[in-house]
């Protein structure tokens, strides 16, 4: 039995939670992916799944087998890939990252995978943290403070950000003059993080929070992006998706020069031990697209000046 390919399926199984849906994922038929895992267990001596008429559930042997796994696929992996041709990336890597950055990056993965004929990435949009070990995420990326401790946090950039109304909007409901003044306008609220209805915003020397009433919340950024262009009211939006619209006119920048608080784009995984060049590759790329960002690649936040100069 080939010991890593079981294991690969077991895992496509636990995540698919069917046989069938794997084998459809895998290219096999039901009973090949049945009988390898069955093939698993038998080398273990060891029940990792529930089996009915109706249902698949992992025992708990089976939970914790699966980091156990992972970490036997990924130093399988690295030991292939560092015999292979040096410099050269091959496997699949999951990345999740929230909705704006899954765009931006998604425009320069081209370079990348032509480099790289044998790696293939998958692009996964996720407002809220993942479970990375759970879900087979090899990368994410998240905004603000990472709380969880047992996880590898590399700070990859910052965020820049515009509070903004469309035109219509604005010459409905008028111009706010002070912070104050949010209160009496329709906010729309991006819920990323949780429930909490705060704005923060900094000058670099002084910060500001505004606790807001929104009339419409939205979890996900490209949503809020398209609400606010509709005149649905004012709105908190990254540079990514307001920088296009305020240039262009489509957008107001209400507060150039006290605006939004920045945060750490942080980059995290599992562990840094027998990483694939796969993922090694990814992460490499990943920093140098928030380089090449003057909103991201610096924390002292002074792009929207230059921008409302131009």
């Amino acid at each position: 039995m080939d010991i890593v390919c079981a294991l690969r399926t077991f895992l496509r199984v636990a995540e698919a939670g069917s046989f069938s849906a794997a084998a459809i994922d895998l290219k096999l038929t039901q009973p090949a992916v049945s009988r390898q895992v069955s093939a698993l267990e038998a080398q273990l001596d060891t029940r990792l799944l529930h089996r009915s008429t109706t249902a698949l559930a992992l025992t708990s042997e089976g939970e914790r087998m699966i980091p156990m796994a992972l970490r036997v696929i990924e130093a399988v992996e690295a030991l292939g890939e560092s015999a292979g041709p040096e410099g050269t990336a091959s496997g699949k890597v999951r990345l999740s990252l929230p909705a704006p950055l899954g765009l931006y990056m998604s425009d320069r993965f081209a370079t990348l995978l032509d480099r790289h004929p044998e790696l293939f990435v998958e692009l996964l949009f996720r407002e809220e943290p993942s479970d990375l070990i759970e879900e087979g995420i090899d990368l994410e990326v998240r905004l603000g403070a990472v709380a969880d401790s047992s996880l590898i946090c590399r700070r990859i950039g910052w965020t820049t950000a515009f509070l903004v109304a469309s035109p219509s909007y604005l010459e409905k409901r008028s111009m706010p003059r002070n912070f104050e003044d949010l209160n009496r306008h329709d906010c729309i609220c991006y819920s990323r993080g949780g429930s909490g209805r705060s704005w923060q915003f900094s000058n670099g020397a002084d910060e500001v929070a505004v606790r807001i009433a929104p009339r419409l919340v939205l979890d996900n950024a490209v949503a809020v992006h398209r609400a606010v262009l509709a005149g649905a009211g004012i709105a908190i939006l990254t540079h990514i998706l307001a920088t296009p619209d305020i240039g262009a006119g489509r957008l107001v920048n209400l507060v150039p020069d006290f605006p939004p608080a920045r945060l750490p784009i942080n980059l995290v995984y599992s562990s840094r031990r027998n990483m694939p060049l796969r993922v090694r590759t990814i992460i490499e790329y990943l920093v140098a697209a928030m380089q090449e960002d003057p909103f991201m690649a610096s924390s002292s936040g002074g792009p929207w000046r230059a921008m409302e100069e131009t």
